[in-house]
């Protein structure tokens, strides 16, 4: 099988993994993103803005590849905006491409506000039935995952591919300067309670706090990917894809206190805006760096408090089922613990954090 690929959104959380699993087993990746400087020398840039379908077809006039990934999405002011740019990210590819024809299959990375709703409606009205299966129907509301799933079946009719959808919960991976980046965003958070004294309080909600939950390995992610875009099982599916173990935040949030030295403040009963927490640590956050020696000094490019305020802050239980994948050959997994701890020690290595 042709094994060329090309990524859509390369330098973020989903997409770098994605290219370091690719690589290593012996493909040509062609990474797409707007500003292409932190891909590694193992990737081909590939510059360009996917909203502009001329720009599109320059970048990629010499470019032919057998599989496509969408990694990445665009954040408009309202929902019916995302609607509209993110499903003309999808299309635009197909455009673009010079021989869309000769593609083998496509994948989609959307999440789990396929089930939630989007952040104008993020778990309200009736609470979602967990475990989250993929046989359930879209919800009455607007959601751009759904425009951007209807794009790419329409592509993969008009082209004659093959495609997978694949819907994690909150991914936990090693990327800089990500708009969605919980794990990132927690060891700042609790890199600035250890260097000023603050407690380390869970900023979520008591369901969070005592429910059972799950979360996704960007290296889980990067598996099923590979799995999915090379296994006639997968074809043609909607997977979800979470570690394989399950938790709660009032187990996990003093062992991540322990990785960075501390202890876990005790949990207030509510959820505490970390939005807010952070809002005015600009020029502490410079001084760490300073006096670590970081590579980044700016803190708003490494945290994303907002959405762990609407990932922790959720008043539903969250769980998701794999069974799905899992019953057509899917069989990876991945320690939470291990997930999170993997990432601190990488963001120390690399000089993120002291």
């Amino acid at each position: 099988m042709t094994k060329q690929a090309l990524i859509i959104g390369a330098t973020g959380i989903v997409g770098q993994n994605l290219a370091n699993r690719l690589v290593a087993d012996g493909w040509t990746v062609f990474g797409l993103a707007r500003r292409t400087e932190t891909l590694p020398a193992t990737v081909v840039p590939v510059k360009a803005d996917v909203l502009d379908v001329e720009n599109l077809r320059r970048s990629l006039k010499n470019i032919s590849v057998s599989h496509v990934f969408f990694t990445t999405w665009t954040r408009g002011k309202t929902e019916a905006e995302n609607c509209i740019i993110n499903s003309a990210m999808v299309s635009n590819v197909f455009k673009a491409l010079p021989r869309p024809d000769a593609l083998i299959h496509a994948s989609l990375v959307t999440g789990l506000k396929h089930y939630l709703g989007p952040f104008e409606a993020y778990a309200t009205g009736q609470p979602p039935v967990t475990p989250f299966r993929e046989s359930m129907p879209r919800l009455e509301v607007e959601n751009f995952y759904y425009n951007q799933e209807d794009a790419l079946f329409e592509a993969a009719r008009k082209h004659d591919f093959s495609w997978t959808v694949h819907r994690p919960h909150t991914i936990i991976g090693f990327a800089i300067g990500n708009v969605m980046n919980m794990g990132v965003t927690l060891a700042a958070y609790a890199t600035i309670c250890r260097e000023t004294g603050r407690p380390f309080i869970f900023p979520g909600s008591p369901v969070q706090w005592s429910g059972l939950t799950d979360v996704t390995d960007a290296r889980q992610l990067a598996d099923q990917l590979l799995w999915a875009a090379t296994n006639p099982a997968g074809r043609n599916e909607a997977f979800n894809v979470v570690n394989g173990d399950v938790f709660r935040w009032n187990w996990l949030w003093p062992r991540i206190a322990e990785m960075f030295g501390i202890e876990s403040a005790s949990y207030p009963g509510h959820a505490t805006s970390l939005t807010e927490i952070l809002a005015e640590d600009g020029a502490l956050w410079a001084d760490i760096a300073a006096q670590n020696g970081l590579k980044e000094a700016a803190i708003e490019k490494l945290v994303s408090p907002w959405h762990t305020d609407a990932d922790l802050g959720r008043p539903v239980e969250c769980i998701t089922d794999m069974s799905k994948s899992r019953s057509l050959g899917f069989v990876g997994y991945r320690s939470t613990l291990e997930s999170f701890s993997d990432l601190f020690d990488r963001l120390r290595a690399e000089h993120y954090i002291p």
